[in-house]
């Protein structure tokens, strides 16, 4: 799981509870935060806009969904079960 943030985005504060919620409910999901300044060159191939924006990609590599804005826990949880 990609979480795209940036230093001055409220609503990825929001975010980081959703996904560390989702993440209590499935220990083996990994979150990994990509700070959209540090990492430019990522953020630009993942064709991120917006900050926060949360990527899913299934076991292929192929991205399986993006959320730009605070996603839901729910919408969380069925993708990681997507990617299995």
């Amino acid at each position: 799981m990609l979480f795209f943030s940036s230093a001055f985005c409220r609503p990825c504060a929001a975010t980081r509870q959703v996904l560390d919620a989702a993440a209590r409910l499935v220990p083996q999901a990994r979150i990994r935060e990509i700070d959209v300044a540090r990492e430019a060159d990522l953020t630009e191939d993942r064709g991120i806009v917006a900050t926060p924006t949360v990527v899913i990609d299934g076991p292929d590599g192929h991205e399986l969904f993006r959320a730009t804005g605070v996603p839901t826990v729910n919408q969380v949880l069925v993708a990681l079960a997507k990617a299995g």
